[in-house]
Protein backbone atom coordinates (compact mmCIF):
# COMPACT_ATOMS: atom_id res chain seq x y z
CA UNK A 1 0.00 0.00 0.00
CA UNK A 2 1.11 3.45 -0.66
CA UNK A 3 2.02 5.80 2.11
CA UNK A 4 -0.33 8.25 3.66
CA UNK A 5 2.22 11.20 3.34
CA UNK A 6 5.31 11.86 5.24
CA UNK A 7 5.80 10.24 8.57
CA UNK A 8 4.64 12.87 11.10
CA UNK A 9 1.29 13.83 9.97
CA UNK A 10 -1.32 15.14 12.44
CA UNK A 11 -3.70 12.94 12.97
CA UNK A 12 -7.36 13.12 13.17
CA UNK A 13 -7.63 14.59 9.71
CA UNK A 14 -8.91 13.54 6.35
CA UNK A 15 -6.50 10.92 4.89
CA UNK A 16 -3.93 12.55 2.14
CA UNK A 17 -5.03 12.79 -1.27
CA UNK A 18 -2.18 12.34 -3.69
CA UNK A 19 -1.82 15.27 -6.80
CA UNK A 20 -0.73 13.76 -10.37
CA UNK A 21 -0.25 16.20 -12.95
CA UNK A 22 0.35 14.89 -16.21
CA UNK A 23 0.51 16.74 -19.88
CA UNK A 24 -1.83 15.59 -22.31
CA UNK A 25 -2.42 17.19 -25.75
CA UNK A 26 -4.96 16.26 -28.05
CA UNK A 27 -4.30 16.05 -31.91
CA UNK A 28 -6.26 15.99 -35.26
CA UNK A 29 -7.63 17.33 -38.45
CA UNK A 30 -9.26 20.80 -38.23
CA UNK A 31 -12.96 20.56 -37.28
CA UNK A 32 -13.31 17.10 -35.87
CA UNK A 33 -14.22 18.65 -32.71
CA UNK A 34 -10.71 18.47 -30.56
CA UNK A 35 -11.55 22.13 -28.78
CA UNK A 36 -15.27 21.43 -28.42
CA UNK A 37 -14.03 17.94 -26.82
CA UNK A 38 -12.15 20.19 -23.84
CA UNK A 39 -14.60 22.72 -23.86
CA UNK A 40 -17.42 19.63 -22.85
CA UNK A 41 -14.84 18.34 -20.39
CA UNK A 42 -13.72 21.28 -18.88
CA UNK A 43 -16.26 23.74 -18.53
CA UNK A 44 -19.48 21.48 -19.63
CA UNK A 45 -20.21 23.26 -22.40
CA UNK A 46 -20.96 23.35 -26.23
CA UNK A 47 -20.55 25.49 -29.04
CA UNK A 48 -21.73 24.95 -32.33
CA UNK A 49 -19.85 27.83 -33.64
CA UNK A 50 -16.47 27.24 -31.56
CA UNK A 51 -13.75 29.45 -32.93
CA UNK A 52 -10.90 27.44 -34.97
CA UNK A 53 -7.57 27.02 -32.86
CA UNK A 54 -4.87 29.33 -33.58
CA UNK A 55 -1.70 27.23 -32.91
CA UNK A 56 -2.48 25.91 -29.18
CA UNK A 57 -5.11 26.36 -26.83
CA UNK A 58 -4.06 25.45 -22.93
CA UNK A 59 -6.73 24.36 -20.41
CA UNK A 60 -6.85 22.30 -17.05
CA UNK A 61 -9.10 20.07 -15.56
CA UNK A 62 -8.71 17.14 -12.78
CA UNK A 63 -10.28 13.74 -12.27
CA UNK A 64 -10.63 11.81 -9.15
CA UNK A 65 -9.89 8.56 -8.85
CA UNK A 66 -10.19 7.29 -5.14
CA UNK A 67 -7.55 8.65 -2.98
CA UNK A 68 -5.67 10.42 -6.37
CA UNK A 69 -6.34 13.78 -7.90
CA UNK A 70 -5.28 13.65 -11.52
CA UNK A 71 -4.85 16.99 -12.60
CA UNK A 72 -4.72 17.03 -17.37
CA UNK A 73 -2.59 20.23 -18.72
CA UNK A 74 -4.50 19.86 -21.93
CA UNK A 75 -2.58 21.16 -24.53
CA UNK A 76 -5.36 21.50 -27.67
CA UNK A 77 -3.68 21.78 -30.74
CA UNK A 78 -4.80 23.64 -33.98
CA UNK A 79 -5.59 21.08 -36.88
CA UNK A 80 -4.68 22.75 -40.14
CA UNK A 81 -1.62 22.11 -41.86
CA UNK A 82 0.45 24.81 -41.53
CA UNK A 83 0.85 24.27 -37.39
CA UNK A 84 1.91 20.68 -38.21
CA UNK A 85 5.57 21.81 -37.44
CA UNK A 86 4.36 23.10 -33.94
CA UNK A 87 3.00 19.74 -33.02
CA UNK A 88 6.09 18.39 -31.18
CA UNK A 89 6.57 21.37 -29.33
CA UNK A 90 3.46 20.45 -27.77
CA UNK A 91 3.56 16.44 -27.77
CA UNK A 92 7.01 16.81 -26.47
CA UNK A 93 6.86 15.33 -22.43
CA UNK A 94 3.19 14.88 -22.86
CA UNK A 95 2.06 11.48 -20.69
CA UNK A 96 -1.14 11.18 -22.71
CA UNK A 97 -2.53 11.81 -25.88
CA UNK A 98 -5.85 11.95 -27.36
CA UNK A 99 -6.44 11.48 -31.41
CA UNK A 100 -9.11 12.58 -32.46
CA UNK A 101 -11.47 11.94 -35.81
CA UNK A 102 -14.86 12.66 -36.93
CA UNK A 103 -16.92 9.68 -37.71
CA UNK A 104 -18.60 11.23 -40.94
CA UNK A 105 -15.25 12.48 -42.42
CA UNK A 106 -12.59 8.86 -43.64
CA UNK A 107 -9.99 11.32 -44.36
CA UNK A 108 -9.73 12.32 -40.87
CA UNK A 109 -9.54 8.52 -39.97
CA UNK A 110 -6.99 8.34 -41.75
CA UNK A 111 -4.82 11.03 -40.64
CA UNK A 112 -5.66 9.97 -37.24
CA UNK A 113 -3.50 6.95 -37.78
CA UNK A 114 -0.68 9.22 -39.16
CA UNK A 115 -0.94 11.36 -35.79
CA UNK A 116 -0.82 7.76 -33.96
CA UNK A 117 2.55 6.59 -36.02
CA UNK A 118 4.07 10.20 -35.51
CA UNK A 119 3.15 9.87 -31.96
CA UNK A 120 4.61 6.38 -31.98
CA UNK A 121 7.58 6.87 -33.31
CA UNK A 122 8.25 10.81 -31.88
CA UNK A 123 6.86 11.58 -28.47
CA UNK A 124 7.70 9.67 -24.84
CA UNK A 125 8.30 5.79 -25.38
CA UNK A 126 5.29 5.02 -22.97
CA UNK A 127 2.52 7.78 -23.87
CA UNK A 128 -0.82 6.90 -23.30
CA UNK A 129 -2.75 7.86 -26.66
CA UNK A 130 -6.72 7.20 -27.17
CA UNK A 131 -8.51 7.30 -30.06
CA UNK A 132 -11.72 9.71 -29.99
CA UNK A 133 -14.38 9.15 -32.86
CA UNK A 134 -16.35 11.81 -32.45
CA UNK A 135 -19.78 13.51 -33.64
CA UNK A 136 -21.05 10.37 -32.67
CA UNK A 137 -24.29 12.34 -32.47
CA UNK A 138 -24.15 12.22 -36.60
CA UNK A 139 -24.35 8.38 -36.72
CA UNK A 140 -26.94 8.28 -39.09
CA UNK A 141 -24.23 9.92 -41.65
CA UNK A 142 -21.44 7.49 -40.18
CA UNK A 143 -18.74 7.31 -42.72
CA UNK A 144 -15.82 5.41 -40.50
CA UNK A 145 -17.32 1.99 -38.67
CA UNK A 146 -16.95 1.56 -34.95
CA UNK A 147 -15.68 -2.08 -35.63
CA UNK A 148 -13.12 -0.83 -37.87
CA UNK A 149 -11.56 1.96 -35.53
CA UNK A 150 -11.66 -0.25 -32.53
CA UNK A 151 -9.62 -3.47 -34.68
CA UNK A 152 -7.18 -0.74 -35.63
CA UNK A 153 -6.97 0.64 -31.81
CA UNK A 154 -6.69 -2.96 -30.74
CA UNK A 155 -4.12 -3.35 -33.09
CA UNK A 156 -1.73 -0.37 -32.15
CA UNK A 157 -2.65 -0.71 -28.36
CA UNK A 158 -4.73 2.80 -27.91
CA UNK A 159 -7.64 3.28 -26.08
CA UNK A 160 -10.88 3.59 -28.31
CA UNK A 161 -14.08 5.28 -27.69
CA UNK A 162 -16.44 7.47 -29.76
CA UNK A 163 -17.79 10.21 -27.99
CA UNK A 164 -19.77 13.14 -28.97
CA UNK A 165 -18.83 16.88 -27.62
CA UNK A 166 -22.35 18.08 -28.57
CA UNK A 167 -24.37 15.34 -26.38
CA UNK A 168 -21.21 14.73 -23.90
CA UNK A 169 -21.50 10.99 -24.49
CA UNK A 170 -18.42 9.22 -23.12
CA UNK A 171 -16.33 12.77 -22.60
CA UNK A 172 -15.51 12.47 -19.24
CA UNK A 173 -15.88 8.60 -19.49
CA UNK A 174 -12.59 8.55 -21.92
CA UNK A 175 -10.79 11.12 -19.61
CA UNK A 176 -11.48 9.33 -16.69
CA UNK A 177 -9.77 5.92 -18.93
CA UNK A 178 -6.79 7.69 -19.10
CA UNK A 179 -6.63 9.02 -16.10
CA UNK A 180 -6.40 5.15 -15.14
CA UNK A 181 -3.59 4.28 -17.09
CA UNK A 182 -1.46 6.90 -15.64
CA UNK A 183 0.95 6.25 -12.85
CA UNK A 184 -0.56 7.34 -9.42
CA UNK A 185 3.06 9.01 -8.18
CA UNK A 186 2.12 12.05 -5.99
CA UNK A 187 3.96 15.14 -8.06
CA UNK A 188 3.42 17.12 -5.29
CA UNK A 189 6.11 16.17 -3.35
CA UNK A 190 9.25 17.33 -5.06
CA UNK A 191 11.28 13.44 -4.29
CA UNK A 192 8.91 12.06 -6.96
CA UNK A 193 11.03 10.82 -9.34
CA UNK A 194 8.55 9.45 -12.37
CA UNK A 195 6.76 12.71 -13.34
CA UNK A 196 8.12 12.85 -16.51
CA UNK A 197 8.92 8.71 -17.02
CA UNK A 198 6.14 7.95 -18.91
CA UNK A 199 3.49 5.86 -17.72
CA UNK A 200 3.13 2.26 -16.36
CA UNK A 201 0.32 0.52 -19.29
CA UNK A 202 -0.12 -2.06 -16.80
CA UNK A 203 -1.29 0.01 -14.02
CA UNK A 204 -3.17 -1.98 -11.71
CA UNK A 205 -5.30 0.72 -10.09
CA UNK A 206 -7.91 0.66 -12.56
CA UNK A 207 -11.19 0.08 -9.81
CA UNK A 208 -12.85 3.15 -9.42
CA UNK A 209 -14.74 5.29 -11.95
CA UNK A 210 -15.65 7.95 -10.36
CA UNK A 211 -15.52 11.90 -12.31
CA UNK A 212 -15.37 13.97 -9.21
CA UNK A 213 -13.50 16.99 -9.51
CA UNK A 214 -15.64 19.39 -12.00
CA UNK A 215 -16.82 19.03 -15.56
CA UNK A 216 -20.30 18.25 -16.03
Amino acid sequence: MSSRGSGGRSNGTLPQTKICQFKLVLLGDMAVGKSSLVLRFVKGQFDEFQETTIGAAFLAQSVCLDDTTVKFEIWDTAGQERYHSLAPMYYRGAQAAIVVFDITKPETFERAKAWVKELQRQASPNIVIALAGNKADLAERRLVEYEDAQTYAEDTGLLFMETSAKTAMNVNELFLAIAKKMPKTDTQNPTHAARHRGVNLQDPDAHSTRACCGGN
